[in-house]
């Protein structure tokens, strides 16, 4: 059975959808973790088909190295490939990568305000990834374009890149009885 999120589901005045979810993908990290990979695969080719010529201390360090490198750049990449997140009645839930990991869960009644970001670049949070600053607060970036913007009740705030980001701040809105005035965050 599906909820239809305009139709009424009792016959008060709530009409709302239960569930916003939103995702972000960035497809320039899958050539990164091509790098990690290509790196991975010269650290095995050169522990199986090396003569051991040099000696054994030199072989190990670019083999470790290899292999440190590439698997570091494949799964640090890989974890931030896409981001999905979902917003309920109780919190905002921000899951990255196929795996889920990181995850980050923000309860609703931790929110005091919510704004739309039209432009969140990876220049502004240090790169792509799970990022903190002390001056901007936490934030999700997989990718350069519209976020949005928690501001929390310790006065910290949390940004996420996510498609339709005004949409999600439009729901946490609704939901926490906020106006929906407001200079958009990051402009």
């Amino acid at each position: 059975m599906r909820d239809h999120p305009r139709e009424p589901r009792h016959s008060g005045a709530d009409s709302h959808p239960a569930v916003w979810t939103g995702r972000a993908t960035n497809r320039t990290q899958w050539v990164l973790a091509a790098a990690g990979a290509a790196c991975l695969a010269l650290g095995i080719q050169l522990a199986v088909s090396s003569n051991w010529t040099s000696g054994i201390a030199p072989l190990l360090m670019s083999v470790i190295g290899c292999m440190a490198a590439g698997l570091l750049m494949l799964f640090g990449t890989l974890a931030f490939v896409n981001v999905a997140v979902r917003v309920d009645g109780d919190a905002l839930e921000v899951r990255c990568g196929h795996m889920g990991l990181p995850r980050r869960r923000i309860l609703l009644t931790h929110v005091v305000g919510a704004e739309f970001a039209p432009r969140v670049t990876p220049r502004q949070w240090g790169g792509w990834g799970y990022r903190w600053r002390p001056e901007q607060g936490t934030a999700v970036v997989v990718r350069r374009g519209e976020g949005l913007v928690l501001r929390l009740g310790d006065g910290r705030t949390f940004t996420v890149t996510v498609d339709d980001a005004e949409a999600g701040v439009r729901f946490i809105r609704d939901r926490l009885h906020l106006p929906a005035t407001g200079a958009p965050a990051g402009a």
